[in-house]
């Protein structure tokens, strides 16, 4: 098998080099196209991190970078981190509670950021485990018990989930809620859910992988918790409704022992950052414009990839997302080379990995950068450029992150005539945001989001090749600007450094911002009939008079529909939402 993988990336590389040696110093849309083929196409199986096919993908980008005389940062310029692309369920996991052996994944299971530890002790219930002191609250469930070395036995939610705006929401994470019983000297953490918050009582999945807090957490069914509180004479159900009624503290030692093990083993692979420089300025406080695009993809999707069919097993190519992007940013950089007599500003050319994973190669690159940070006047982001719309729109992000950005970019656009699409923040759903969050200016360039996002339809056939010409001169002309000025750009914020709200829950109800119809009068669809401002709906594009068909890939009928879409949506988290408008199809990207 080895030798198989071996020839298969000589081939490939092969052909890489043969491409980047027939290139010529202009953008080209037959070179735009040559990218995407090989980025996008059959053999590199959607790009998966931590893949074959992912480092064949790494090596394409370097020896591009290689064939137009960029330097690398490092000797190979590649930028190696490791990501967990797996979490799984070890053998040593157990539960005993008097003479009750329990199993994993039936009635009981580890939660993702668990320790790997076996804890035999007593137990304490501490309500929702909340300790909240604000004007408004005054909330401690561990004021009146002392927990040093037991279990905690905590609810999960918030006593007023149907509320949007509920004050208790920034403190009602499962993560927060064990950190907090850690704090309070907690030897483990055991979550139930009761009724109103998941009337399925299901069992939470181990995926998003977000690093242990040092005691087992596990979270365990109803039935067994209602055993466990038996001698109390209380079930979960009545604790559940006596704390979301009172709103105040319930703790209460519980006369019982349970003895568990928790054992969460981790799937780790090795992906890459791709680093280039083009240098201009030698000296020490030279600046620096960064050009970046991730590279990576959804593979074959499936559950937990963030594909939008998650039970479709099929190459997701990513052309577009972001394929799109990476040949953009090489023509760029192959063209920034070619005019480096004219440049008086350095340039980092960055192919960023794991980016669908939760920026990951981003944010490795901002906490291991090869300059100071205080060098780095700008990052220029291209992400899904390579299918501008008939309205020759272009959406720009970041213009509020420098005092100069705007009026920048409405003076490049003078060549251009694109209907730009500003946003003021400098925080989004890619890899700028690494860069925003440590004081950089930030410009984040894409043509949007479309039906094909996250599905295999986004394959090279749907690319608007001169569209994408189009889009690649108009970057090439923004950081050639920057290059070639004298000024520095002056940051400034703009908006949050990280996404706000709560990651927890199953049954809270987000809201988008808007005024749905409840008349019914669309069929198979829910109308818009208010886009709230400065709500998430109208960040993400949403118009009144859209029809919402679809949130996350999965249908919405009516306004019943809609609401049940929502209870599975997680404060924070990035979705698409396809809607209707005048007759087209077009899918949204919302941060709630």
């Amino acid at each position: 098998m080895k030798s198989k993988i071996k020839i298969l990336l000589s081939f490939l590389l092969f052909s890489s080099c043969s491409i980047a040696q027939q290139t010529n110093t202009e953008i080209t849309r037959e070179e735009l196209y040559s990218h995407i083929k090989f980025l996008a196409g059959d053999s590199l199986k959607g790009r998966y991190p931590g893949t074959t096919e992912d480092k064949i993908a790494a090596e394409y980008i370097r020896n591009n970078f290689k064939y137009s005389n960029l330097n690398f940062v490092n000797q190979d310029g590649l930028q190696d981190f490791e990501i967990i692309t797996n979490l799984y369920l070890g053998d040593k996991n157990n539960l005993t509670f008097k003479n009750g052996i329990y199993e994993p994944l039936k009635d009981f299971t580890p939660v993702p950021f668990t320790a790997n530890k076996e804890l035999k002790a007593t137990i304490v219930f501490t309500g929702y485990g909340f300790n909240i002191q604000t004007n408004d609250i005054q909330w401690n469930d561990y004021a009146a018990v002392d927990v040093t070395g037991k279990w905690v036995l905590i609810l999960r939610g918030l006593p007023d989930s149907d509320n949007p705006n509920s004050p208790y929401i920034m403190y009602s994470s499962d993560r927060s809620k064990a950190i907090l019983a850690k704090d309070n000297g907690a030897a483990g953490v055991i979550f139930v859910s009761g009724p109103v918050f998941d009337q399925a009582d299901e069992l939470i999945l181990l995926e998003n992988p977000q690093g242990n807090i040092d005691i087992p957490v596990i979270q365990i069914k109803r039935e067994l918790a209602d055993k466990i509180l038996q001698n109390s004479s209380k079930t979960i159900s009545q604790l559940e409704t006596q704390l979301n009624n009172e709103k105040q503290p319930l703790s209460f030692f519980i006369d019982e022992e349970i003895s568990a093990c928790t054992n969460v083993e981790l799937e780790k692979k090795e992906t890459y950052n791709i680093v280039s420089k083009l240098i201009t300025d030698n000296s020490e406080n030279a600046e620096f414009i960064v050009i970046g695009a991730h590279y990576d993809h959804l593979g074959y999707g499936g559950i937990g990839t963030g594909s939008r069919n998650p039970n479709i097993t099929a190459i997701h190519y990513g052309a577009d997302d972001n394929a799109s992007g990476v040949a953009s940013m090489l023509e760029i950089a192959e063209r920034l080379s070619s005019n480096k007599e004219y440049l008086k500003k350095n340039f980092l050319f960055i192919a960023f990995g794991a980016e669908e994973m939760g920026l990951i190669g981003s944010k490795y690159f901002t906490g291991n950068m090869p300059v100071n940070k205080e060098q780095i006047m700008a990052m220029i982001n291209i992400d899904m450029v390579g299918r501008m719309k008939p309205d020759s729109s272009l959406q720009i992000g970041g213009v509020g992150t420098a005092i100069e950005n705007d009026s920048l970019v409405n003076l490049i656009n003078k060549n251009y005539n694109l209907r730009l699409g500003l946003s003021q923040e400098g925080y989004g759903p890619s890899d700028h945001s690494s860069f925003y969050s440590i004081n950089i200016p930030v410009f984040f360039i894409s043509t949007g989001a479309h039906t094909d996002y996250h599905t295999p339809g986004d394959s090279l056939g749907n690319i608007n090749f001169n569209g994408l010409l189009t889009v690649t001169n108009f970057i090439y002309d923004l950081a050639y600007e920057l290059g070639t000025s004298n000024t520095r750009l002056t940051y400034k914020d703009a908006g949050p450094k990280t996404p706000t709200g709560n990651r927890n829950g199953r049954n809270f109800k987000i809201s988008l911002g808007i005024m749905p119809d409840f008349s019914g009068v669309v069929k198979n669809g829910l109308r818009v009939d208010l886009v709230i401002d400065n709500k998430p709906a109208q960040k993400g594009g949403m118009r009144t008079g859209d029809i919402i068909v679809a949130i996350n890939g999965m249908p919405v009928g009516d306004v019943y529909e809609y609401m049940e879409r929502l209870k599975s949506l997680k404060a924070g988290q990035i979705i698409t939402v396809e809607v209707i408008r005048e007759n087209e199809n077009k899918v949204l990207l919302i941060q709630l």
